[in-house]
């Protein structure tokens, strides 16, 4: 009764807030005021702002495509008692928006690793490759060397910044690898995973390469811990559930080999968020955090004792990070939104977006834009979609307002062009009034029957600020945005123009060496054939 009694409290509340919202919306000065405190912040963006970055951060909201976005920016609101349409999201606020093609050399939709080569090591890939040329075929270990392109953090770590990865998903899952990585396979988490002609050849399974390939990577946060223990080796958190156990056939404990080789230093490893919330930043140096044995748990289903937030580890890897006086590089990955897609649980997904819009928050309040240049984008979009003529306030994950004029049938603004949402019964579609269409774990109904919904080919949004932010404006080659953030930096091939004494950034105009240009084309237009043949 209590409970019952409370919902009603609460939604006469937010109906009142609304009603008291939408009598402002009535009056043209309501909007014209709120439109002129929106032109009087854009001209303050007449000055730019061409410091040299010193740090750099990117948000990856995997699979965050607009729709996504603008779904999460509703839910964020409605979290908050309000409407949800009007409320802003941390990445909303940001100054400089543009567009991201997301196509992968051999792919109109793209993967998940081909597109993360392109935003940290600059140059497009083949789909499921990670930090290859689309020279190197997927699968084909014999394509690996000679084909290798670094990343931004990388080029970061060379040039004496500190460098961290913090992610919720596996540390060697898509996007992270390609930060450090160099495999012609995705899957290839550990040597179990991997074909055995592959090693005979000498290809590196990714877990191996997260601590070979850059060996000081200053903070690595996620999940991922089975894939650095020796197979069978059971889990700390889960002993004796196999599932969960080592996987590695090699018998290496990557974990063990860290602490060591990291013994003289101020290193800590750490497997939950007691650990991990117990030190002190200003003790630390480097930072090893693998929380769960896969991927870490969904945000709403997340044991908020022992597995740390998105942005809890993003608190503790910035404080560590910020100590270097020459800066810093940070890749953050909200990778669940991607997984919670995929499955066709789209609350999952947008919790996962919100909470990713924390932690950019969080970030914010913990660096300055003077001289911190933070990006957030996604690698790929989703065939995600909300309408249904929804009035203002609907819940975002209810019901759209008539029902269908075809089978007769109510129907949720949320569905997906395909996925395992599609339901038949009694060769009709499901009545979603007669199951919990608002549960976690409720799967949007779906066009066309698929196991696991697909990625959305269409363009994604770049949003800037901090120094050199309006470089991303228009429309933009995916690759182009490590380009813009090295240029910032004054960090890998962008070094030279750095050198005025004033040390701003500069925009002098860099020229490719020559015959570069002819170079790059050619060499990709012969990468291309060789792929498809």
């Amino acid at each position: 009764v209590e409970k019952t009694w409370l919902h009603i409290r609460l939604s006469k509340y937010n109906l009142i807030c609304l009603l008291q919202y939408t009598e402002q919306e009535k009056d043209p000065k309501f909007w014209n005021a709120w439109a002129q405190r929106t032109l009087k912040n854009a001209l303050t963006l007449q000055e730019l702002n061409k410091n040299k970055a010193k740090n750099l951060i990117l948000f990856l909201g995997d699979g965050m495509g607009i729709p996504t976005v603008t779904a999460a920016r509703i839910l964020k609101g409605q979290l908050n008692g309000q409407s949800g349409e009007e409320t802003q999201l941390e990445m909303d606020k940001f100054p400089f928006v543009s567009l991201s093609k997301t196509y992968n050399t051999n792919a109109q939709v793209p993967d998940s690793a081909g597109t993360a080569t392109a935003y940290l090591c600059g140059v497009k890939a083949n789909e499921g490759t990670l930090g290859v040329s689309a020279a190197a075929v997927r699968s084909q270990c014999n394509t690996t060397q000679g084909n290798e392109v670094t990343s931004i953090l990388k080029w970061a770590k060379d040039a004496g910044k500190s460098v961290g990865i913090v992610t919720t998903t596996r540390v060697n899952h898509a996007t992270p690898s390609a930060a450090y990585a160099h495999c012609v396979d995705r899957d290839w988490y550990s040597d179990n995973e991997m074909p055995v002609e592959a090693l005979q050849a000498g290809c590196k399974d990714i877990a191996r390469q997260l601590f070979e390939n850059i060996p000081n990577i200053d903070v690595i946060m996620g999940g991922g811990r089975k894939y650095m223990f020796p197979k069978n080796m059971s889990d700390v958190e889960y002993p004796n559930i196999l599932k969960h156990s080592g996987t590695r056939k090699d018998g290496r404990n990557l974990v063990q080999e860290w602490v060591d080789r990291m013994k003289d230093k101020k290193n800590h490893y750490v497997w939950n968020k007691t650990q991990l919330l117990s030190l002190n930043p200003n003790n630390v140096d480097y930072l090893l955090g693998l929380f769960e044995p896969g991927d870490m748990m969904y945000d709403l289903e997340r044991n908020t004792e022992s597995d740390p937030s998105l942005t809890e580890m993003v608190d503790v890897a910035i404080k560590i990070l910020k100590k270097n006086p020459s800066g810093f590089y940070l890749l953050v990955e909200g990778g669940r939104i991607d997984h919670g897609h995929h499955e066709g649980k789209a609350k999952q997904a947008l919790h996962e977006a919100v909470e990713m819009d924390r932690a950019i928050g969080r970030a914010g309040l913990l660096t300055s834009d003077h001289e911190t240049l933070t990006i957030v984008t996604a690698d790929h979009s989703h065939v995600f979609s909300f309408g249904g003529y929804t009035p203002r306030g609907n819940t975002i994950f209810g019901l759209a307002p008539m029902l269908s004029d075809v089978d007769q049938k109510p129907f949720t603004s949320i569905l997906y062009g395909n996925g395992p949402g599609y339901k038949v019964i009694n060769g009709a579609r499901e009545n979603v009034s007669a199951v919990d269409y608002k549960g976690n774990n409720y799967q949007a109904q779906a066009a066309v029957p698929l196991n696991a919904e697909t990625h959305g080919g269409e363009d994604v949004a770049v949003f800037a600020k901090g120094p050199l932010a309006h470089l991303l404006h228009g429309v933009h080659e995916q690759n182009y945005i490590p380009h813009v953030m090295a240029y910032a930096a004054c960090i890998g091939e962008y070094r030279e123009h750095c050198m005025s004494p004033s040390g701003s950034a500069g925009l002098r105009f860099l020229l490719l060496p020559p015959f570069s240009a002819l170079q790059l084309y050619f060499s990709s237009k012969f990468s291309l054939q060789r792929s498809f043949h």
